[in-house]
């Protein structure tokens, strides 16, 4: 099962990576790494400082180990102690402009021994973190989502969008981090061949629900406050990441590759103190966009 799943996700690193360079004109810095204290290896491709991305990084990793860590063993207590190997490709791209949204993807693969026999389960999904939103970008990611859904039953989309809205969110702030998506975590009730054809769906939409976006706002002009603003509402994304994200948590937890877990993160951000919302436009953001609205409905 696992050769399979890794096959496809290095041909998937491949494709989005292609992409992404078709637009930014930019080569992406390849780094192939072994781990030795978790069984693995991996290929972390980094843009930096691109002419549309400030940073984009596409991570592969094939990592095992003799105990699952605590954040892969939360809903499934019959596993710890087990050996496991997980198998995934994530990014995370944080544009220039901050017209563009900065974007989230992963899709994984876990296996773990058990008494009787291996014991598996997908996860993944992407999500949107808008600074100046655009109705129609939000629909359009929100429609890409559900087509690839639609296979799998009229409840996938409505139930994996309420899991990533739900999911993407900082408690600590009552407040989501972006307009959502899609969020899949344990999905081994289909069996393999059908649960892994829906994670390559949604593997495979991820380019055509953000690049035609990045395409349409790249070139927008921008102001010094609408730049500072991006770099204020990035904090947002940090404070999620080291916080709350289940991948950040096992890959440290796992004793995984430091790089590569934070590849996710921005190259500049700003924290202020007590900093006040004064435009209409970023008022909007948070009176309008992070609202979880059903977008679908308004297409």
């Amino acid at each position: 099962m696992i050769k399979k799943v890794e096959k496809y996700l290095l041909e998937l690193q491949n494709n989005i990576v292609s992409s992404l360079e078709k637009i930014d004109g930019n080569k992406f810095i390849i780094d192939n790494w072994q781990k030795e204290k978790v069984v693995g290896y991996g290929k972390t491709c980094v843009l930096k400082n691109g002419s549309v991305f400030e940073s984009a990084g596409v991570n592969f990793s094939f990592v095992s180990g003799d105990k699952l860590p605590p954040s892969a063993t939360q809903n499934r207590p019959e596993l710890v102690g087990k050996k496991w190997s997980a198998v995934g490709v994530s990014l995370v791209i944080h544009p220039k402009n901050p017209f563009v949204p900065t974007s989230h993807f992963n899709v994984r693969f876990f296996v773990a021994e058990s008494d009787d026999k291996p014991i598996f389960w997908f996860g993944g999904g992407y999500d949107l973190t808008p600074y100046y939103g655009f109705d129609e970008d939000c629909i359009h990611w929100h429609q890409v989502a559900k087509n690839a859904c639609v296979d799998f039953g009229d409840d996938i989309y409505p139930k994996y969008k309420k899991w990533c809205d739900e999911y993407f969110y900082l408690k600590h702030r009552d407040e989501p981090r972006g307009i959502g998506g899609l969020f899949f975590d344990d999905l081994s009730a289909w069996g393999f061949d059908k649960t892994f054809e829906f994670m390559q769906s949604v593997g495979n939409s991820f380019t055509s629900a953000y690049l035609p976006i990045v395409e349409k706002c790249k070139n927008l002009e921008y102001t010094q406050n609408q730049r500072d603003f991006q770099l204020y509402r990035r904090g947002r994304y940090i404070e999620f990441n080291l916080v709350y994200d289940r991948g950040t948590i096992f890959g440290l937890q796992s004793g995984g590759r430091v790089e590569s877990i934070l590849m996710s993160m921005p190259p500049l951000a700003k924290f202020e103190y007590q900093k006040e919302i004064n435009g209409v436009e970023e008022q909007k953001l948070y009176d309008y966009y992070l609202t979880n609205k059903d977008w679908v409905k308004l297409n």
